[in-house]
C-alpha cells in the first residue's frame, strides 16, 4: 500500500481513522507496518505491501491455495487471449474509461479482474478475503492506482457510500450468507454509482442431478485444501486423453466433462492445449473445496436489488449464472 491509500481505510471495528506507524518501505510502498486505530487500540498489520485485517487462516484458505497456484493462468497478459477483459466489461457494462473514479473490487482471486478494473484509469480498491492478496500484489501491486487489502466482507475496513462503482464476480455464493453478503455490497456504492455481481443460479430437476459436484462436495470440502488439490491435479490428468474423446461428442461431449468433474472449456475459449488443462484442474479444484456454495434464483437477486432502493436493475442470465446491475439514486443514504 501507499500512505495516500489510507484515506480508503477505517478501523473495521469501530470505523475509527487508523494512522501508520512502524513502517518499513520500498521507494513509496509500504510493505511492513501496522495501522493503528487511536478510537479502539487496535492494531492491524502491513505484510508484503498489504494490509490485514482477517486471520491467515480462515474458510477461505482454500482460495489462497488456489490463487496463488495459478496466480496468472486466467490473466489475459498471461494467456494471450481477451477473456478477462471481454467478461469483465460485458458484465459490468462499464465505461473503459473511469478517470477520477473510485471502484471497489470485493473477491479479487489472483486478480485478473483487478487488472481490467485498473485499466480503466479508477482508483482501484481490491478486498479479498484469502491469501489470494500475495498473487494479487505482485501482479498489480506496483500500480499506482490499485490498493489491495485482505478483509472481511462482513466487517470490511473502508469508508460506507465512498465508491463510485462496486463490483463482485465470482464470490457471494462462496459466503456464509449470500444475502448478507449482498447488502453489505451495498453499503459501499455512494449514491449515483453503481453496483455489479454476479452469482450461480441454482439448478433444477434434471439440470441438479447432473450437477455432479453436489454428490461429491459434502466430503470433498472437508479435505484439507492441499491434499485435495494434489488429488484434482493427478484425476484430471489422468482423465484429460478420455476428456478430450468425450468433448468430440456432438452436443453433449462438454456437458458430459463436466458431469466428470473436469471443467471443459474447448470451444467456448481460445487456449491452448495445456491452457484447457490447466483451467481444468483450477475449476475442478475450485468446483470442489469451497466451504459454501449458493447458487440463487433469478427473482431472489431482482429482490434483492429492488429492496436495497436501486434502480436501472438488469438481471438475467450471464456467463457465471445469474448477473446483476443497478444505480443507487442520487441523493439517498446508503
Amino acid at each position: 500500500m501507499r500512505e495516500a491509500h489510507l484515506r480508503f481505510l477505517v478501523c473495521p471495528e469501530c470505523a475509527g481513522t487508523l494512522a501508520l506507524r512502524a513502517d518499513v518501505r520500498a521507494d513509496d510502498h509500504v510493505m511492513e507496518g501496522e495501522l493503528a486505530c487511536p478510537a479502539c487500540a487496535r492494531v492491524h498489520p502491513i505484510r508484503g505491501g498489504v494490509p490485514r485485517f482477517v486471520p491467515a487462516d480462515n474458510y477461505a484458505s482454500g482460495f489462497g491455495l488456489q490463487w496463488n497456484t495459478h496466480s496468472r493462468t486466467q490473466y489475459d497478459s498471461h494467456n494471450g487471449t481477451r477473456i478477462s477483459e471481454t467478461r469483465f466489461f460485458a458484465q459490468t457494462k462499464w465505461p473503459r474509461t473511469l478517470e477520477g473514479e473510485a471502484v471497489l473490487e470485493v473477491g479479487s482471486g489472483s486478480g485478473r479482474f483487478t487488472e481490467q478494473a485498473a485499466s480503466t484509469g479508477a482508483m482501484v480498491v481490491s478486498v479479498e478475503y484469502s491469501t489470494a492478496v500475495d498473487a494479487n500484489f505482485a501482479s498489480n501491486g506496483a500500480r499506482e492506482n490499485v490498493l489491495i487489502v485482505q478483509g472481511d466482507l462482513y466487517a470490511m475496513p473502508l469508508r460506507r457510500a465512498s465508491f463510485d462503482r462496486v463490483v463482485c464476480i465470482g464470490v457471494v455464493q462462496h459466503t456464509p450468507d449470500v444475502e448478507r453478503s449482498f447488502r453489505a455490497l451495498t453499503e459501499f456504492v455512494r449514491p449515483g454509482g453503481h453496483l455489479a455481481i454476479d452469482v450461480y443460479k441454482r439448478p433444477r430437476g434434471i439440470r441438479r442431478l447432473l450437477n455432479t459436484k453436489y454428490w461429491v462436495r459434502p466430503l470433498t470440502r472437508k479435505i484439507p485444501p492441499a491434499r485435495l488439490y494434489r488429488s484434482v491435479r493427478r484425476y484430471v490428468n489422468a482423465m484429460w486423453p478420455v476428456a478430450r474423446q468425450v468433448s468430440r461428442i456432438p452436443g453433449i461431449g462438454r456437458h458430459l466433462n463436466w458431469a466428470l468433474l473436469i471443467g471443459d472449456y474447448r470451444g467456448a475459449l481460445a487456449l491452448s492445449e495445456e491452457q484447457l488443462r490447466e483451467w481444468a484442474i483450477l475449476d475442478t479444484f475450485d468446483m470442489l473445496a469451497p466451504a459454501y456454495d449458493s447458487p440463487q434464483d433469478l427473482e431472489t437477486v431482482r429482490r434483492w436489488f429492488g429492496e436495497a432502493g436501486f434502480e436501472e436493475i438488469e438481471v438475467h442470465l450471464g456467463y457465471n449464472g445469474i448477473e446483476g446491475r443497478g444505480r443507487r439514486p442520487a441523493g439517498t443514504a446508503s
